[in-house]
């Protein structure tokens, strides 16, 4: 087994909640796309990265069931990875292109591109008691994200993720992508409370990246 860190990300302002993320530091450990594709499915935590170059930030995204061009919360949790680790990064680089990061106080933020995303539906309900009550997953195909506002003059949404693509992932935590999609959508800044207890930050940038950041919490392996 290779080494592998376990992070939470977009964990709530008390430390709880956050999306599970498996972090092969040594992406040169497994080098081909079945193993890997066979490690995410073992491990099976939402997404799990293989970092291939630490100096230039280079990353490689898989699902239990498909690698990803781009997702937020693999991100911003080996972004938050580097930092402690003493090597804080300004920009990392998955397949769907360059991400610059930053870091404010003990939130990380990358900035992506909402045409980045891969296919999702975002799907508004009336109030956040109907996303709380949804079944998980809720009838049907694709990608979902469900949201309502719970507050929405103060820009705090209410959302849940759902995956429905097949594998043992029947609800996402924390969702970094789709957090970026709806705040292109909306245009305008969001704290998004999504899962169990999870928070998300967004906000457009004048370039058109959306920023997207959390804390983040190491759990053990």
């Amino acid at each position: 087994m290779t080494d592998l860190d376990v992070l939470r990300v977009f964990c709530g302002p008390d430390g709880g909640g956050g999306n599970a993320l498996g972090v092969v530091r040594d992406g040169a450990a497994l080098p081909g796309a079945a193993a890997r594709a066979a490690l995410a499915a073992e491990l099976g935590f939402s997404e799990t990265v293989f970092l291939d170059d630490a100096a230039r930030g280079t990353v490689d995204i898989h699902t239990p069931s498909v690698p990803l061009p781009f997702a937020g919360h693999p991100l911003v949790g080996v972004a938050w990875l580097l930092r402690t680790l003493g090597r804080p990064p300004r920009t990392l680089r998955p397949p769907a292109g360059e991400v610059a990061v930053g870091f404010e106080g003990d939130l990380t933020w990358v900035r992506g591109r909402a045409e980045w995303v891969p296919a999702r539906t975002t799907r508004r309900h009336a109030s956040a008691a109907e996303v709380d009550a949804l079944p998980a997953p809720p009838p049907g195909e694709g990608w979902l994200y469900a949201w309502a506002w719970q507050d929405e003059a103060a820009g705090v949404v209410r959302a849940r993720g759902f995956p429905r693509r097949g594998d043992n992932i029947a609800e996402d935590e924390a969702t970094g992508a789709a957090a970026m999609l709806l705040t292109h959508q909306l245009g305008r800044p969001l704290d998004i409370r999504q899962g169990a207890g999870s928070q998300i930050l967004t906000r457009p940038c004048p370039d058109g990246t959306v920023a997207v950041g959390g804390r983040v919490r190491r759990d053990a392996p």
